[in-house]
Parts: C-alpha cells; structure tokens; sequence
C-alpha cells in the first residue's frame, strides 16, 4: 500500500534529473510523470469503470544566455530536449483546440505518453509557475 507508494516515489525523485543554473539552483532537468490507473466494479450490476489520473510535473522552458545552460553540453543537450517536448506539448494542445484531423502525439515521448489523458474524454488542468520579473516576461507569456 503506502509503504510501496512511498518507495516507489523516492526511487522516482532520485531518478528524476535536477542541475543548478543561472536562473535556479535547482533547476529541474526532466519532467516527472505519474500515472495512476483505477478499476472500479459496482458491485449492483457488476459494471467496470476504469480511469487514469496522470500527475505531471514539467521542467520548464528557458532561454540559454539566461540559463547559461549553454556553456555545458550535458545542460544545453537537456534544455534542447525539455524546449522540444515543451513545444510539441504547445502543438499538441493547438491541434486539439482548432479541432485538426491530425493530432502530432508522436512528436515528442511526453506527448505520446499523455496521448490518452489529452484526446477522447480526457480533461486536463494545467498550473503554470511564473517569475515575477519582468526579464521573464517573454518566457511568462509563452507559458
């Protein structure tokens, strides 16, 4: 129960990749996902219910001459990849809103992983952390 919950996040926290920057000392430098997937039997008429609640905890966008992620190859490989499935998340959600016949899940691993929670009856809530500097404002908007 708990117990395996608790080891089972522990080990995902260690896992999950974080590095200093000029804009964060501990920057995140992977998106975490955790998907919980429940069955429910009502027990009158025996009806299956299933569904999935996906907790995701994206790193976010930066622009390298902030960052100063660029002066590494491992840090500006990672804030490559993140602004790529970050991007792709923006299409993936504008495709959706416009109603478009084709939907590019498979543009990014993130994307593809959430397919399931963001297309069918699927509903998604999203919190954006801002700065609240104005030097971050172009990065705020885009958020």
């Amino acid at each position: 129960g708990m117990r395996c919950l608790k080891k089972l996040m522990a080990s995902a926290s260690r896992a999950r990749s974080v590095a200093s920057t000029k804009m964060n000392a501990v920057s995140s430098r992977s998106h975490s996902v955790f998907m919980l997937h429940l069955n429910g039997v009502n027990e009158d008429d025996g009806t299956i219910v299933e569904g999935a609640l996906n907790l995701c905890d994206l790193a976010g966008s930066e622009r390298l001459d902030r960052s100063g992620a660029g002066s590494d190859a491992k840090r500006l490989k990672e804030t490559q990849s993140i602004n790529k499935s970050l991007s792709c998340l923006g299409d993936v959600f504008t495709a959706l809103s416009n109603g478009s016949s084709h939907v590019p899940f498979r543009n990014s691993k993130l994307t593809y992983l959430l397919q399931d929670c963001l297309s069918g009856d699927g509903k998604a809530l999203m919190f954006v952390n801002l700065s609240p500097t104005s030097e971050s404002s172009n990065e705020s908007l885009c958020s």
